[in-house]
């Protein structure tokens, strides 16, 4: 149940050569503090992140609308690749970076027509959308395929949007507001995310729609994810043109001459770094970090789905979740200022172990507390939210130190690119054991027919049983429960052998991270 917000967040550092040292060519009175000019922009800013959020959104609430369409846990497993192109970009943000049409501006030259294919892969997507998703019977089975493709790119897009705005930021405030460039970011991903998660789950619902915006009840709720597509495909073509008409990207000069990378320097920097022991350690240990996390983050929400919940109210849970996930980052990081930021990590990541356990019998508690009509207690929820905020704690703990060693370490001769590149590999660290775990819940699950002791093993079986019986297969072992335990052996073993490791990095002279 990590926020996806968040990992995104996390992503989102300047790319290849734009760094803070552009200053912009222009008057002295453009210099104040707050000048019209950069109220301006701030807005502009937050409009072209929140538009960024939306897809992002869209993607993360799909696999709680397949959940209950009878698709496998395999087929959420190959879903979960939608979700990786912002973990990826670097591989394409130095070609954003460097290849652009003069006379159309830097980043108006990838922001324009990025923006406008994402707004017409909406509108295209929406007339077929019902069909892709299926219905809940076995024959109008979802093609989570074609879904997968369709939401990668969509992503893809979104990622490269990312990379011309980060850029873009940097040149649009002066250089005294700057630094509200990542406030915009945070502040505007975050309500995207939420508009096209939360916001979408809940109008989509019929059962939220019917108790609490309606008065006379219906069978469906007040959008479809149709409906909602196209809605936000023409704002992002209205958006865009207003953009590429009146607004103006300046010409910028740059102070540091190393940071005028052609596309073959920047490939070859990111090359050298990678080179480096120092970084080829600290690669591994991201890479491999979060494998215990795997079953948790992944498996958790889906698996309360399953057993019952609304997944409309599994995403309200998010909204007290936001002013926590607000004020943990500035709490957490005044324990992660100094030189040895990842102690705040070694001293969190066996609560967040301990935690993924605690989830685990959350999920087995849902099961004896659902009630005969298919509904909760009162009490179910604040247990969730409960646990769910303490869980936060552990996981932005880790994620604060991690971003804090990050810029502990970065060479400032490369600007965000060194940045950019850690997140990237911290991030894969996260996607691909997700992945995993999603895909072996199945074939660790082990069920079997009720009356006659035999195991269901494909749909054929469970056709059969259905047929001899009358009755469904039985669960007797949750795959689910095995990744649980699997994971936390896994997670106490890399931090029996990787702690000393940590220590060690901490230890290095800057000079072990620079080129």
């Amino acid at each position: 149940m990590e926020n996806e917000a968040r990992k995104r967040r996390s992503d989102d550092v300047p790319e290849t050569s734009s760094t803070y040292l552009i200053a912009r060519d222009e008057n002295e009175a453009d210099m104040d503090d707050w000048s019209v000019g950069d109220r301006q922009n701030i807005i502009l800013l937050l409009i072209l992140y929140v538009l960024q959020g939306i897809p992002l959104g869209l993607g993360g609430s799909i696999p709680l609308v397949l959940q209950n369409r009878n698709i496998s846990y395999k087929e959420q497993a190959m879903f979960s690749f939608a979700h990786w192109p912002f973990s990826i970009k670097l591989i394409w943000a130095p070609v954003v970076d460097s290849q652009f049409c003069t006379n159309f501006g830097r980043r108006k030259s990838w922001l324009i027509p990025t923006q406008y294919l994402i707004g017409l892969f909406m509108l295209v997507l929406s007339g077929f959308v019902p069909s892709l998703l299926g219905g809940e019977s076995e024959e109008e089975r979802p093609n989570v395929f074609l879904l997968t493709l369709i939401f990668f790119l969509l992503n893809f897009l979104a990622a490269t949007q990312d990379v011309a705005v980060d850029g873009w930021a940097l040149t649009m405030l002066s250089r005294r507001n700057v630094g509200y460039a990542s406030t915009c970011n945070s502040v505007g991903q975050t309500a995207g995310y939420f508009l096209g998660n939360v916001v979408f789950l809940a109008l989509e619902s019929k059962d939220f729609c019917n108790t609490y915006l309606r008065m006379v009840p219906k069978e469906e709720g007040l959008v479809t994810l149709s409906g909602f597509l196209s809605f936000w495909g023409v704002i992002f073509l209205i958006t865009t043109t207003l953009i590429m008409v009146f607004k103006k990207e300046r010409e910028t000069r740059r102070i540091e001459e190393h940071n005028n990378l052609n596309l073959k320097e920047a490939y070859v920097m990111l090359y050298r770094v990678l080179c480096l022991p120092s970084v080829l350690t600290l690669g591994t240990l991201l890479l491999t970090c979060k494998i215990g996390f795997s079953a948790t983050d992944a498996v958790t929400g889906l698996k309360l789905i399953e057993a019952g919940v609304a997944r409309e109210n599994l995403a309200l849970l998010a909204i007290p979740m936001v002013p926590l996930q607000i004020l943990l980052p500035l709490l957490i990081s005044r324990y992660t200022v100094g030189p040895r930021p990842l102690d705040v990590f070694l001293k969190a990541y066996p609560y967040r172990l301990l935690f993924g356990v605690l989830l685990s019998f959350l999920v087995y508690w849902t099961h004896l507390v659902r009630l005969d009509n298919g509904s909760f207690p009162f009490y179910y929820y604040i247990v969730i939210l409960l646990g769910y905020a303490i869980h936060q704690i552990t996981i932005y703990s880790i994620f604060v130190a991690l971003m804090a060693f990050f810029a502990m370490i970065s060479d400032p001769a490369m600007g965000g690119t060194y940045m950019t590149l850690l997140n990237t590999v911290s991030n894969l660290g996260g996607n691909w054991p997700s992945t995993v775990a999603l895909w072996f819940v199945d074939p660790l699950t082990f069920k079997e027919c009720k009356k006659i002791v035999i195991p269901c093993i494909n749909n054929s079986t469970l056709d059969n049983c259905h047929e001899m019986t009358k009755e469904e297969c039985i669960t007797i072992l949750d795959g689910y429960y095995v990744e649980c335990v699997v994971c936390l052996i896994i997670g106490l073993i890399w931090l029996y052998y990787c702690k000393r490791k940590i220590t060690y990095l901490q230890l290095l002279p800057p000079s072990a991270w620079k080129c």
